[in-house]
């Protein structure tokens, strides 16, 4: 799986290129619209530029092993052990 950083900032380029093109398609960034296109298929192993949008998003919604936590259980005395209630809940991975 690509690094998410390495999508962000293929998405950006995509991003900034679409908008710039959008104002003014003979501004000549045909060739850089097209490669950064490209590259962002490649690096999502997808073969259209919808499917890479697609591909990328799902890459950004999942959560990188970094900032994966585990939660180790204590081993508290029974005077030490925290309520339920008094727990914050963990943050949902969808």
């Amino acid at each position: 799986m690509p690094r998410p950083e390495t999508v962000r900032s293929l998405l950006t380029r995509y991003n900034e290129l679409r908008l710039e093109h959008s104002k003014d398609s003979a501004n000549g960034l045909d060739r850089s619209l097209e490669d950064v296109s490209y590259t962002l298929c490649v690096t999502t192993g997808t073969r259209t530029v919808q499917d890479a949008l697609h591909a990328a998003e799902r890459i950004l919604r999942t959560p990188s092993d970094r900032m994966r936590t585990v939660a180790v259980p204590l081993r508290l005395k029974p005077a030490e052990r925290i309520a339920p209630s008094e727990v914050a809940p963990l943050p949902s991975a969808s």
